[in-house]
């Protein structure tokens, strides 16, 4: 299908492209940007008028609890949700049930994604079999079936042997290992250890949970040389850590969750469960050094940690409430947000949740590498259209997405997010458009 996305500001934050300029597709390319052929003929017309032409976010972190999981969220209504927050491409990590630790199970999800043309999907293979931090699980297989990395998501691996041959291997073929820092025994806790935790009398995940998993990490990989990326990085020590860490030439990278930047362990209030998360809610001091991580590039990415949790398990008292919270269709404005509050142009705010992304995933990607997270003439026509002075009310029950618990629910205050989608084009197909387009 030819589209044509006529009268915009186009910004791409990798080539430092912010113009107005129109935007012409055809065949699941942009063929065309500014100057568009007089013969081109489109088959669809899209008035970007007041409206932000941007290359589609890249959300690095989303559960799409398929399979394994479908009573909290099937394919269809997750990939809905991705495109109605302008996500053409997510990365989902290996805890469905079974986890993703076959070809097969790799190969049977991203066809059926391609199927619904609504979202690309990169899938992360488990680390180890069944995720029980035992045995490798075949790692050059699950790459030719198309994992970008292994992970063992939420679960640590607590044989560091374990761990060390698993980075060894990945260090020899050149595959990145996905790490959420966090250590087993210290992490099993439901709160962030402090004040906020001992009045409400929950139980405690401190700081060191993280510190002490970072350090091993960091151990492992000054004795393998593997490239790690790690996931949601919670507390200001943690952001210490990781800033040494790249000082001292390491291969790491990492990314922040839109819950982690905006909340503080005071929003737990009266046991609300919605802010029941994992890693937990902590301190403002940490809230403020992750949004400043960010803004300096320590952090490379923000991302959603999208994880829909069906309403049985969240009305249950705090402690025994499960964890997670839907965000694909909350990532575009809370960046906006964050970056509003940060002082950074609109270039740099969506490089957090467009290029920043594709980098860390690299050559994983493929073909898509040199023109994902971008717009450049031959690339893929991955585009997000917004509105960036249209605010809105997060309304639950209005979210594409089955998961509708989300600690960011404040439309009884009156207060309002930055930004909203109009339209998301997927290699070159309408994904998403909003009824007033």
């Amino acid at each position: 299908m030819k589209v044509l996305i006529r009268n915009g500001r186009l910004v791409d934050p990798a080539s430092g492209r912010d113009e107005r300029a129109d935007l012409a597709v055809a065949a699941g390319r942009i063929v065309a940007i500014g100057r568009v052929p007089a013969d081109f003929e489109s088959a669809r017309l899209i008035d970007a008028s007041g409206c932000i032409v941007a290359p589609g976010l890249v959300d690095l972190a989303a559960r799409l609890r398929e399979p394994g999981h479908e009573h909290e969220g099937m394919l269809e209504s997750e990939l809905n949700a991705a495109a109605a927050g302008g996500v053409t491409s997510l990365v989902c990590p290996p805890d469905t049930d079974p986890a993703l630790d076959e070809p097969g199970l790799v190969d049977m999800l991203k066809f059926r994604a391609r199927k619904l043309s609504l979202c690309r999907l990169f899938p992360l293979g488990a680390l180890t079999r069944g995720l029980q931090g035992e045995v490798l699980t075949e790692m050059a297989e699950l790459t030719e079936s198309g994992c970008v990395g292994f992970s063992q998501a939420e679960v640590p691996i607590a044989d560091t042997l374990v761990m060390m041959r698993a980075l060894q291997y990945a260090a020899t073929y050149g595959y990145t290992v996905w790490l959420r820092p966090q250590d087993g025994c210290l992490g099993k806790g439901v709160a962030a250890s402090g004040a906020v935790a001992t009045r409400l009398g929950l139980s405690g995940v401190p700081v060191a949970a993280e510190t002490i998993a970072l350090h091993t990490i960091f151990e492992l990989m000054r004795a393998t040389g593997a490239r790690v990326h790690l996931c949601r990085v919670s507390s200001a020590a943690g952001v210490a850590l990781l800033r040494a860490a790249k000082a001292e030439g390491l291969k790491v990278t990492a990314d922040v969750s839109i819950n982690s930047l905006h909340l503080t362990d005071v929003d737990i209030g009266f046991f609300n469960s919605a802010m029941r998360l994992s890693p937990p809610l902590r301190q403002g001091h940490d809230r403020d050094a992750l949004r400043a991580a960010l803004a300096d590039g320590t952090i490379d990415a923000l991302v959603s940690d999208h994880t829909p949790v069906d309403a049985d398990a969240k009305t249950l008292p705090f402690g025994e409430a499960e964890p997670g919270a839907t965000g694909l269709e909350l990532l575009l404005s809370l960046a906006l947000k964050w970056g509003g509050d940060a002082g950074l142009d609109l270039p740099a705010t969506l490089a957090r949740v467009t290029s920043a992304p594709v980098r860390v995933l690299g050559d994983a990607l493929g073909s898509l590498a040199s023109s994902a997270g971008r717009l450049v003439e031959g690339g893929v026509a991955d585009v997000c259209v917004f509105d960036p002075s249209a605010t809105w009310a997060v309304k639950p029950a209005d979210l594409k997405s089955q998961g509708k618990h989300t600690p960011f629910d404040f439309a009884s205050t009156g207060t309002a997010l930055p930004g909203r989608v109009r339209a998301t084009l997927v290699a070159g197909t309408v994904a998403y458009q909003s009824p007033a387009q």
